[in-house]
């Protein structure tokens, strides 16, 4: 589909019409939910584009031809419902249109005036609402029947759904989502922004006690100066004379003629801090920061972590550290708590530092110091997904460093960057673009030729906007030479490289070249193992990217083993219930099945079954998914009465959930059809086989296996007719029955 939405509307509620399409399109789904399977497909980042005529067809020639391509072309309608629309011929028309294409089930609507059936209330017709084409449904001829429907309504008028909500409920319905957990995750949006604002309190506060202090630190300060700077000379002197102990280690007459890498020279110096440096514990934090936070440059994570801790640890014990030098082991050692995904100690190590800054005075290296603080806590904030409050801090960033360094600079470059990734995140792909193009610009202005972490960093972002974008080719391209630069820069093995090597696989995969979409992630996990170990979630999310491909080639008995193995890793990783282990767990049961696999096949099925009822209650279609591949295995193992509990349940949750002639329900109706087939219930089962066929083989988004799964229970279906015919009288129970053909394979959800 071109177009998620066709929004139909008479041109007196334009005003409506426009902030809906504002609305839909400029909407970005929680993070959590991007990239899961609905009924619609993979949810995306944005919910965009969405058709208006208004917007759409300004250099239209044939207007008629226009509007038919797009509802074409559009995956659902959205009907604003008001007396002046239910009067519009053209309303009516795009509706009727809509459904002669099969998929009366995806067309939503926005009451916005009038009365629902008011039609058929004497004396209150003329607030009619709903279209005629939308109160009927259509027959078999593409003309309206007399049977009533009830359409998908989301409320706007006063007193009923509001806006916001009105709006939620329309956008679950496009994307295939429950209702309610999309508005818990915008109230959790809204709760975030309250604690910003408690936040921002708390630092007047601060800030107010801090005033009041002033006059008496400012007393000190004088006494202090002339003990920091004897300090310093001497902590100078002390660290010169370290580092020039620590690189005698390549001098021709100590190295002997080996060849010596900066590592052995870190690994080399890391010792000597405790033996050289025991009664010096202020060089020797100095040199832990140095030390540690070039191991963290490295991507050696395991041996800068135990520096950086010592380092603010010894920093926080001394009585005559000062707040800059503290803040700054804070930053770092906060910048590796984000690489090794430890959020919320980074969070609060930032705000640390930041708070330290503010108390003190507003010299160039404490607004040098204060501007990396607000930078950092803008990055974690942007990983936990809180992308305004992450835009509030890059902004205030920016202003600091705009103010220190002017208008180009690489630390400006960097924080154009991140705030473009936020403003994306956050649903505003448009402005984010630009930005990122100024950021990479910015970048290639200020290194010239030569390679850099920076520039390599903005080049792989752009990419991901451009993926983002639909130009698969130049995000190729840009994922290429930022990879190119990084392998340049830090070797073949490292983080950068191998996050940009996954980035690269998903545009190749999006271009349809399994092959080396798969070689490409193979490379990313052998270097995400060597860095990060074996057992790391990243490491088991590039193996689940691995599994879908090789099922995606036909290779069944890997894909298989390789999301055992993710799944292992996420059972460590996630302790106790987690909707990532469900959905493996599940994946994994229906793959044993379609491999024959059948005991071991139901234990995962069950368990995936039993973790998503504890997560998500007995009516989320996640649960209907899990029942549905029960059903479908106690189909293959003659298990029919189970079966047609398990197929039963599924289609009341999807038909609650969703709708009757959803394409989900249909799946669970046809193995509810196949269940009726084993207990010779013939008619019944033929009634549902019928149906569900007739549904799955007119949409398109069912995958071809489902519809072969259906034609396999359909034609066992008449093989056992065929056999009751020429054997008469049905078997009394007990007796032998023909066997049921294999099931079909079938793509998972």
């Amino acid at each position: 589909m071109k177009y998620w939405a066709f929004i139909s509307y008479s041109h007196l509620d334009a005003k409506w019409a426009d902030w809906l399409h504002k609305s839909v399109e400029s909407y970005r789904p929680p993070k959590k939910l991007v990239g899961t399977t609905t009924s619609r497909g993979m949810v995306p980042k944005r919910v965009s584009p969405v058709f208006r005529d208004r917007d759409e067809l300004a250099s239209a020639v044939d207007l008629g031809h226009v509007i038919n391509e797009a509802l074409a072309k559009s995956a659902c309608q959205i009907i604003i419902c008001s007396p002046q629309s239910a009067k519009s011929r053209w309303v009516n028309e795009e509706i009727l249109a809509f459904k002669r294409l099969g998929r009366e089930d995806r067309i939503f609507c926005l009451i916005v005036g009038g009365e629902p059936n008011a039609s058929d209330i004497p004396g209150r017709e003329h607030e009619e609402c709903f279209p005629p084409a939308l109160r009927f449904r259509i027959k078999p001829d593409g003309n309206l029947s007399d049977i009533r429907t009830e359409p998908i309504a989301a409320d706007a008028r006063p007193g009923k759904d509001g806006k916001q909500n009105a709006k939620l409920k329309l956008i679950a319905g496009v994307l295939g989502l429950d209702f309610d957990a999309l508005r818990r995750r915008e109230q959790q949006r809204r709760n975030r922004r309250l604690f910003v604002v408690a936040c921002g309190a708390m630092g007047g506060m601060l800030l107010t006690s801090a005033l009041a202090a002033y006059a008496l630190i400012q007393r000190s300060a004088a006494q202090k100066q002339t003990a920091r700077a004897e300090s310093e000379a001497e902590a100078a002197t002390r660290t010169t004379n370290f580092l020039i102990g620590l690189f005698r280690i390549i001098d021709p007459s100590e190295a002997r003629g080996n060849t010596v890498t900066a590592r052995e020279v870190l690994d080399k110096g890391a010792a000597r801090i405790d033996t050289e440096l025991a009664n010096q514990p202020a060089i020797q934090a100095t040199i832990m920061d140095t030390v540690g936070t070039v191991y963290m440059g490295l991507g050696l994570y395991g041996e800068a972590r135990p520096l950086l801790d010592r380092a603010v640890a010894t920093r926080r014990m001394l009585k005559d550290t000062s707040p800059e030098m503290l803040s700054e082991s804070l930053i770092h050692l906060a910048d590796l708590q984000t690489l090794q995904a430890e959020d919320a100690a980074a969070e609060k190590a930032y705000r640390e530092a930041a708070n330290l800054l503010s108390a003190h005075p507003k010299d160039r290296r404490n607004q040098i110091a204060l501007a990396n603080s607000l930078y950092g806590l803008g990055t974690v904030l942007y990983s936990q997904g809180r992308y305004p409050d992450a835009e509030h801090r890059f902004q205030e960033a920016l202003v600091l460093q705009r103010r220190l360094y002017g208008e180009k600079h690489g630390d400006i470059a960097r924080s154009l960057k991140d705030l473009a990734r936020a403003l994306d995140d956050d649903g505003d792909l448009k402005s984010a673009l630009p930005l990122m193009q100024s950021a990479v610009k910015m970048q290639r202005e200020l290194r010239g030729s030569e390679p850099h972490p920076d520039l390599a960093d903005a080049i792989n972002d752009l990419g991901l906007l451009l993926e983002e974008n639909g130009d698969y080719d130049a995000s190729e391209k840009k994922y290429r030479e930022s990879i190119g630069m990084f392998r340049r820069l830090f070797g073949d093995k490292h983080p950068e490289v191998a996050a940009g090597l996954n980035n690269l696989a998903s545009a190749l995969l999006d271009q349809g070249d399994l092959q080396n979409a798969e070689s490409t992630y193979r490379q990313a996990l052998a270097m995400k193992r060597e860095l990060l170990g074996n057992d790391h979630p990243d490491v088991a999310n590039t193996l689940n990217n691995i599994a879908f491909v090789l099922d995606s080639r036909g290779d069944a008995a890997g894909a298989l083993a390789t999301e055992r193995e993710a799944l292992r890793i996420y059972q460590q990783a996630y302790h106790g219930d987690h909707e990532k282990v469900a959905a493996v767990t599940n994946r994994i049961g229906l793959w044993l099945a379609l491999a024959g696999e059948y005991g071991e096949a139901e234990r995962y099925l069950q368990d995936g079954l039993a973790m998503r009822r504890r997560l998500f209650g007995d009516t989320h279609p996640d649960v209907a998914s899990s029942l549905e591949n029960l059903a479908i295995l106690q189909v293959a193992t003659h298990r029919y009465a189970d079966a047609l509990i398990s197929a039963r349940s599924a289609a009341e949750i999807y038909t609650s959930a969703l709708s009757a002639t959803h394409w989900k329900t249909a799946i669970a109706e046809s193995a509810e059809g196949a269940a009726l087939t084993g207990l010779g219930n013939y008619p019944d089962a033929e009634t549902l086989l019928v149906r569900s066929y007739a549904i799955l083989s007119k949409d398109q988004f069912v995958p071809a296996s489902f519809r072969s799964l259906a034609q396999n229970y359909m034609k066992t279906l008449h093989d056992r007719e065929r056999l009751a015919r020429r054997a008469g009288p049905r078997p009394p129970s007990g007796a032998a029955e023909p066997p049921q053909q294999k099931v079909a394979a079938v793509p998972t959800r």
